[in-house]
């Protein structure tokens, strides 16, 4: 049985090596926030922070995963105060929020690795989340709204 660090809590896992991170969580471990997009790592939505980076967990496999710091949108706020949960809510920023959850954790790792972006850097960073309702502008604005508040 494998062992994993979720959101600072220490999960028993019993996939395979090889089964995408994403499927662990939404199956096995019942943590529904994270979606499922493409499965191919290309749309952003299953984006989970390993070791503070943004990482798509439909192609991340498990065993690449042991010893690592996993954090969901589960693990951002309990409670919804995180500044990024707090600048999405204040700007309006989800239409249909299937995304949202990827976008949030694209975002946080973002502002880990550059705390005070410009608009170019996150226009850059945030360029492989799709959102289909449009909600770019929104989510930029919240972006540089949360950066004020790390």
């Amino acid at each position: 049985m494998k062992k994993l660090n979720i959101n600072d809590e220490i999960m028993p896992v019993q996939a395979d090596n090889g089964t995408p991170l994403l499927w662990v969580l939404r199956d096995e471990l019942n943590k529904k926030g994270t979606k499922f997009g493409c499965g191919k790592g290309l749309c952003g939505s299953c984006t989970v922070l390993v070791d503070g980076v943004a990482t798509r967990s439909c192609v991340t496999p498990i065993e690449t995963l042991i010893d690592k710091k996993i954090t969901t949108i589960e693990g951002l706020s309990v409670n919804g105060d995180h500044p990024l949960q707090k600048a999405w809510k204040d700007e309006n920023v989800p239409q249909c929020g299937y995304c949202q959850p990827g976008q949030i954790m694209n975002a946080l790792g973002l502002l880990k690795l550059i705390p005070k972006p410009s608009k170019e850097d996150i226009r850059n960073h945030m360029a492989g989340n799709i959102c289909r309702c449009g909600t770019y502008q929104r989510i930029e604005k919240a972006i540089l709204i949360a950066s004020k508040y790390l």
